[in-house]
């Protein structure tokens, strides 16, 4: 009989169970992609994030075809194509890798119980994490982890399945189906603002991890929060859409004389705590994690402070030069995610769910579980809780820290360009002639800051006291 792999968040053909199953037991195989509306539409809609998505398979479905098969795409509801995909092609079997999130467990279930009504059988795969079974990783009441120090060393306990190769060659596509052209962007009624986007795909994916591998992954654990540098690997979006196996990463990284390997190995590790965090907890997506805040927090509403924000004119360099990049790149380093994190929900006091939503409409690594976890972390009000006070990040003091040279904040804020290297982390200290001097006079050609932020982190701390204080 025929079966079908329903590609989702795993456009690769490299260590995937699910398609590998599929080509043990069935032939021939059919592989399937559904572009959702539910998702282009949702709240999280996102032409940056679609438009890699379509490049990635475009990529997919080339390593298909060079392998002797192809990709079917259509759009609509999964399950209404599925059963009709079904029925065209004579399946039994529909082949899938499982995912955590609340969306894609609805999903699936109404998928599978539309296909059992015409005798086809959804079976689950693992491969969209390093470890497969996340419900395996547990206290040992049983309960699902809440802090990710003891979560990881469970985590590094937990089983690991071999990583799977390529296949060789696939069974032709039944006569009955033929891929067609991709849609374009603009087709599927999205745009893309970004003007410096990373290109989607396994082949990408692959190419930019071994060039990590070989020249970033030993000096990880120093440098990869020297924003200067850009010592990340910028293997996130290429891991959210699942070009890359987060499994054979670690697997294929595992060598090393040095702390990279283990620290890059430790940032999988988050990615894995986050989707269980998710899949336990999932009210967590609109919803503060901790109960003495949930729905308590009286977060500002201010408009054009977070307008400001978004464009990367609040007057504090390194959360501009953060925001900036985003823009363009739809991408942010992750020392700087923390810092206009911590900028908008302590400093702003503006509700963290409007810079998840923002972060979402631009990421190209934008992924329900990361994000909400790591913007609930950022705004003290998630998992693996610490005192309010630990998680306010002062922009200066992370800027002379991580960005010493300046080099990060000069190349996305380059009105600041000309401004001297100790004056750079707050350059609304200038004297008028420096600010002459320098091309940069405050208020005009680079902006006062924002706030005064020694009222903002008291206004800060005492929100979050009445809050705790209300429940």
């Amino acid at each position: 009989m025929t079966a079908i792999v329903w590609y989702r968040r795993d456009l690769r053909v490299s260590d995937h169970p699910a398609l590998m199953a599929a080509v043990a037991g069935a032939e021939p195989v059919v592989p399937f992609f559904c572009i959702d509306p539910a998702l282009l539409g949702g709240r999280f809609a996102s032409g940056p994030r679609t438009q890699f998505m379509l490049e990635a398979l475009a990529d997919l479905s080339d390593s298909l075809s060079a392998r002797g098969s192809g990709l079917i795409v259509r759009v609509g509801d999964p399950a209404t194509e599925l059963v009709s995909l079904a029925r065209q092609v004579g399946a039994d079997t529909v082949h899938a890798t499982v995912d955590a999130g609340p969306f894609a467990r609805r999903r699936d279930r109404a998928a599978g119980m539309a296909l059992a009504e015409v005798g086809v059988t959804l079976r689950g795969h693992p491969g969209l994490f390093a470890v497969d079974n996340l419900d395996a990783v547990r206290t040992g009441a049983g309960a699902p982890f809440q802090v990710f120090t003891p979560f990881y060393r469970a985590w590094l306990a937990a089983d690991r399945r071999e990583v799977l190769e390529p296949p060789g060659n696939l069974p032709a596509l039944p006569d009955a189906v033929a891929p067609q052209p991709l849609p374009e962007l603009a087709a599927l009624g999205l745009s893309n603002p970004l003007t410096d986007p990373t290109r989607g795909g396994e082949q990408a994916g692959l190419l930019r991890w071994r060039q990590f591998r070989e020249h970033g992954l030993d000096g990880y654990g120093r440098g990869r929060d020297d924003l200067g540098s850009d010592a990340s690997s910028r293997l996130s979006p290429y891991l959210h859409f699942g070009c890359l196996s987060p499994r054979m990463l670690e697997s294929d990284g595992a060598a090393g004389e040095e702390t990279g390997p283990e620290e890059f190995r430790r940032q999988l590790a988050w990615r894995d705590f986050y989707a269980q965090v998710i899949r336990a907890f999932p009210d967590n997506r609109r919803h503060e994690h901790q109960s003495r805040y949930r729905d308590r927090v009286a977060w500002r509403r201010d408009e054009s402070d977070f307008a400001r924000w978004q464009a990367g004119l609040t007057g504090f360099p390194l959360v501009d030069a953060g925001m900036r990049q985003l823009a363009a790149e739809g991408w942010m380093h992750n020392r700087a995610r923390l810092v206009v994190g911590s900028f908008l929900t302590k400093e702003l006091g503006i509700d963290w769910r409007w810079g998840e939503r923002h972060f979402m409409e631009l990421l190209l690594d934008g992924d329900v579980a990361s994000n909400n976890g790591n913007w609930q972390w950022i705004a003290s009000v998630g998992v693996d809780p610490q005192p309010v006070s630990r998680r306010i990040l002062s922009p200066t003091r992370q800027q002379e820290r991580f960005d010493p040279s300046g080099a990060y904040v000069r190349r996305w804020v380059p009105e600041l360009a000309g401004v001297a290297t100790e004056r750079l982390i707050e350059p609304w200290t200038m004297s008028a002639e420096e600010q002459r001097s320098s091309g940069c006079v405050i208020g005009e050609d680079y902006p006062a800051p924002i706030v005064d932020r020694r009222d903002a982190r008291a206004a800060a701390l005492e929100r979050f006291r009445q809050a705790a204080e209300a429940a």
